[in-house]
């Protein structure tokens, strides 16, 4: 019985973002139709280690796997490594065989983004002409790369971030412009991947008709936006377990400025077609979390287009 192994490299050649926006998209449709099997994120917090460790089990379209994703926010700085790391394990799940290991750190990064550029197909204004994204690391380039295969080179792009270094260079490389924060927050559509735990994008600064993809919050404490900007607009999450205990809702909500039922619903039903997204002119505000169903689309996309093209190292993990 053979395991592929497939390195970091290896996936990020293998997982095109033309490829990925599809394969959530599906991954959410499934979701909504309740096709999918996925039990709770568990969280693991090594506060000695300033850090935690999650698992995300799932099961969806024939494929089940499991992944194993750290937050270490001072590593870095620390130990000159990767703040975010994952392994993923994809299993047959009618056998339990496993076919692949691989790396997951770019897993992570692209169905982000890849979540960012559906959310804004269902939610945004048609033919939006202006991007802004606040936080300019990894997850902006993802979530900007997702989107150009949804609305192609059409729209502007502008960033802000509290480094003024790490704002240009994504300037540069996206043909955009560095701008405060609140010129980025007044676009068509406002992408936020920050891990603040105070809101810093102010409800004035934000149009009346524009779309918002909150993808910083993923623990408990943390919130990206004034909380008017959610009671103002639709709010759509990925999950509401998740959500509701470590997305850009957990704050709000748990202080009572927020109630469960201004929440609209979640992504997956709007793409499986049970509710309406968008509905004319509004702010629409998507919570991701991050779902494991998207973490095993993307994972079984890399071991099917590495099988085809012949990419890997196969171990005999397992003997039988």
């Amino acid at each position: 019985m053979k395991t592929l192994i497939l390195t970091q490299k290896q996936v990020r050649e293998l997982i095109s973002m033309d490829l990925a926006v599809p394969a959530v998209e599906r991954a959410f449709a499934a979701h909504g139709k309740g096709e999918t099997l996925m039990p709770s994120k568990v969280y693991l917090t090594l506060d000695q280690h300033h850090g935690d460790f999650r698992a995300m089990p799932a099961y969806a379209d024939g494929s089940a796997g499991v992944k194993w994703v750290n937050s270490h926010p001072e590593n870095p700085r620390r130990h000159g490594l990767p703040a975010v790391m994952g392994t993923y394990i994809l299993s047959d799940p009618a056998t339990a065989a496993p076919l692949a290991i691989l790396d997951a750190t770019f897993i992570t990064a692209a169905r982000t983004g890849a979540a960012a550029a559906v959310a804004s197909k269902y939610l945004a204004a048609p033919e939006p002409t202006t991007v802004g994204f606040i936080g300019c690391g990894v997850q902006a380039r993802t979530m900007l790369a997702a989107l150009r295969v949804v609305y192609g080179d059409g729209f502007s792009v502008v960033g802000a971030d509290v480094s003024d270094d790490a704002a240009r260079a994504f300037a540069d490389e996206s043909g955009g412009e560095a701008v405060p924060i609140e010129r980025a927050a007044g676009c068509d559509i406002v992408c936020t991947a920050t891990p603040v735990r105070e809101p810093v994008v102010r409800r004035e600064w934000i149009t009346p008709h524009a779309h918002v993809n909150a993808m910083g919050a993923d623990a408990e404490g943390k919130q990206e936006l004034d909380t008017r900007i959610l009671t103002d607009g639709r709010i759509v999450i990925d999950d509401v377990e998740q959500a509701s205990h470590s997305g850009e809702i957990n704050v709000p909500l748990h202080s009572g400025a927020l109630s469960a039922e201004q929440i609209y619903g979640t992504l997956g039903e709007i793409v499986a077609g049970k509710r309406p997204g968008r509905e004319g002119q509004m702010i629409t505000v998507f919570d991701s979390t991050g779902l494991a169903v998207q973490d095993v689309a993307l994972a079984r996309l890399a071991y099917d287009q590495a099988r085809e093209r012949g990419v890997g190292t196969e171990i005999d993990l397992v003997e039988g």
